[in-house]
Order: structure tokens, then sequence, then C-alpha cells
């Protein structure tokens, strides 16, 4: 025990001889780490964004659908009993909410022009602006109250394209469940703007139970239910256990990823993107180690050669050298942490603004983005780029280290 502490001790000594040295190694550690945590940080924090966003655009983290309903999604694809089913789904534990909807396609028309898009049936007692982005994007008006409300919402560029605005009329035409055409008329009671031009130009939200009774529905059905959970990463468990909880007979229970694949696609390959430039900075980082710790090494390589032929082995060298590299990936990894929490908590709660940079608004596969960059970190995340950059550290030191084990001695000795 004693021999491992004299070990410690004179590694330690070792590298407080050359204190600049040792910080500037140490801060080159202490960069790449914080350079790891801001790019894990934003990432997750973008990618998080995106999910819930997505999330409240319909689908929730989770969806209870009719088997099939996402590989050709038509009305006649209806889930039965979808009070009875969402009651279960919140007694069955571990989620926020969940929320009825129904889509559907249809025309919208003014005497002037026709456009495209999607009906969204909602159900404004259960529906609210923490589940559903519309709801939160609007800035005209106000959200209808109930099936006897004349009103409809839409988006900010379809009014445009119609010509519309508040207490205007217009008429939706779409195909029920019986394959008949149906046409409604609705006054626009309020319109959101989220940014994106593809979802406010092609979007109304209308109550759930007058769509329900155009598309000739029975009172219960409904083309899903989305679920919403706290933390997006346990979306394929808790999508696995409502499905055993549920037990539902032509229904099916999705993660966000199966739902919404494009979105998960466009992640995946960012992701990757982000890891390969993490790598590229950690060579970067573990480079300026290696050549710092080599040239420690050859400076001291008459040294090393008296202590090989007084005695000392190869093999505790070598642990000598290796040890020296174990205490600048500690030390720089305290220093990075230092810097980090005051960071992480700066980028955390207050971020850097971008709206001055992108005013028109920006988003990702059809999903707004928050024009912010922010940072999120999950302790796994932290806990896995702490043992990489510390693992680097030490990587880096094995060639210096196997340099001075092979230092031969009687030649060192005589060119003193």
């Amino acid at each position: 025990m004693n021999g491992v502490a004299r070990h410690f001790t004179m590694a330690w000594r070792n590298i407080m001889r050359r204190k600049r040295r040792t910080l500037i190694t140490a801060a080159s550690v202490a960069s790449g780490f914080l350079i790891a945590l801001t790019f894990t940080g934003t990432a997750d924090w973008s990618y998080t964004n995106m999910i819930d966003t997505s999330a409240k655009m319909g689908y929730g983290h989770v969806t209870v659908s009719p088997e099939g309903y996402f590989e050709s999604p038509t009305v006649e694809k209806r889930i039965h009993g979808s009070a009875a089913i969402r009651d279960a789904v919140l007694r069955g534990g571990g989620v926020d909410d969940a929320v009825i909807r129904i889509f559907g396609q249809g025309m919208f028309a003014t005497a002037a022009k026709s456009v495209g898009g999607t009906l969204i049936g909602i159900d404004p007692a259960h529906d609210s602006a923490e589940r559903n982005v519309f709801i939160n994007a609007l800035n005209e008006g106000r959200l209808f109250t109930g099936a006897d409300d004349p009103e409809v919402v839409i988006g900010k560029k379809l009014a445009e394209k119609l010509n519309l605005r508040i207490g205007k009329k217009l008429v939706y035409t779409s195909a029920d469940v019986n394959g008949e055409i149906f046409s409604g008329m609705a006054r626009v009671g309020g319109i959101f703007r989220t940014g994106v031009d593809a979802v406010d130009g092609g979007v109304i939200l209308l109550p759930i139970d007058r769509l329900r009774h155009a598309l000739h529905y029975d009172p219960q059905d409904a083309t899903l239910i989305a679920v919403f959970i706290g933390d997006q990463r346990r979306a394929p468990e808790t999508s696995g256990r409502l499905a055993a909880h549920l037990r539902l007979q032509g229904a099916e229970v999705l993660p966000w990823r199966q739902t919404q694949a494009e979105l998960a696609g466009l992640i995946s390959i960012d992701r990757a993107i982000g890891v390969l430039f993490q790598f590229f900075v950690g060579l970067l980082v573990a480079a300026g180690i290696l050549d710092t710790t080599l040239m420690s090494v050859l400076e001291r390589k008459h040294e090393f050669g008296v202590m090989l032929a007084v005695g000392m082995a190869p093999k505790n060298l070598f642990l000598l050298v290796l040890t020296e590299s174990f205490y600048i990936g500690v030390l720089g990894l305290a220093i990075g942490g230092l810097i980090a929490i005051p960071w992480y908590w700066f980028m955390y709660h207050t971020g850097i603004d971008l709206r001055g940079y992108i005013p028109e608004g920006y988003d990702a596969g059809g999903v707004p983005m928050e024009l912010a960059l922010k940072m999120r970190l999950y302790w796994e995340r932290i806990a896995a780029i702490t043992a990489g950059v510390f693992l680097l550290t030490l990587a880096a030191g094995l060639y210096p280290a196997w340099k001075a084990s092979r230092i031969p001695p009687m030649e060192s000795i005589r060119n003193i």
C-alpha cells in the first residue's frame, strides 16, 4: 500500500515541477470536456424541443390508433370507445395526459379561392396550449368552446390565401366514413401562426363533436388518442406498457419514432453528424495531450534512464507516466466542471436568443423550432462524456509511457 502511495506521490510531484505545462495540458482536457458538453447539451435540447413540439402538433409522444392507420391514414380507420380508452390510459400511470383527436383531409374555400389541407377535430375541454401547438400559437381571436360554437381556428397563411379575417366565413368539404362528400360552413374565430408555412397554410381546428357528426362517426369514435409523457426517451417503454395494459383489439400503441418517422430519421442523421464532429474534436484534443506528454518524456529521458539503471522495473516506469496522465485527466475534468456549471446554468435557463438572426422563423421537417440556443443534459450523457474524455486522456498517455519504459539506461547515463 505504501508503495502505491509513493507511486502516486511521485507522479504528482513530477507534473507539478512544470506547472505551466501541466495547466496547459489540463486546459486542453477541460476544453474538450466543455466542447463535448456544449454540443451534446445543445443537440439534446434541440431534439427534445423538436419531439415535444411535434407531439403537440397531433400525435403525442405515444399514440393509440387504429391498426395500420399510419401506413394508410383514412377516416374509415377509427377507434371506438375513445373516452374509455383515454381513462384507461390515464389510470395506467406513467403518463402526463391523453387527448382525443380526429384527423381528416379536406378542401377549404371562399368565394374567391379554394385550398386543400387538414381538418383536426379537438375537444376544447381537454386540449390546451400546453398540449396543442396550434392553440399555443393563437395570436388573433379565440378558441371555440364546444360543438355548438360555429367557429373554427385557421392558420395565418391560410387566412392570407383565402383573404379571411376574424368573423369571416369559409366552407370546408371532405368525405365521411361512407365515402360520401359533405360540406360545412363556419366563421373564423381565431388565427394561429406557428412560423411554418406548410402548417399555417393548410390546417384548421374545429370542435371534435361537430366533426364526428359530419363524418358519421359514433359519439365516442376518434382517429387517435395522443398520449403525453414527461420524458420523450421513455416513449418505447411507455408504449409497450400501455399496449400490455390496454389489450386493444383492432388498435395499436406506437411510440413517436414510428408515428413520426421523418422526424426520427432527421434526428438520427443529425446525431450521427454530431458524434462524428465530436470524434474529430476528441482526436485533436488527444493529439495535443500526446504531444505535450511525449515532449515531457523526452525532456526527462536521462532521469528515466537513471531510474531504470538503479533498479526500477520498466513496467513501474510505464505506470508512473500513465499515472501522470491520470492526474492530468482528473485536473482537466475538475477545471472543465468548474467552468461548465455556470455555463450550463446560463444556457439552460437563458440561452442565446436567435430571433434577430432568423426573423421569419425556422422549422425542421415541418416542426417549428424555438428561436433560441439552449442546453439540456441528461445524467447518463454527462457520465458518458466524463468517462470518454478521461479515457481519451489515458489513451493519449499510453505511447509516451511505453516510450519512457523502453529508454536504454546505459545510453542515457553516458549522455548525461
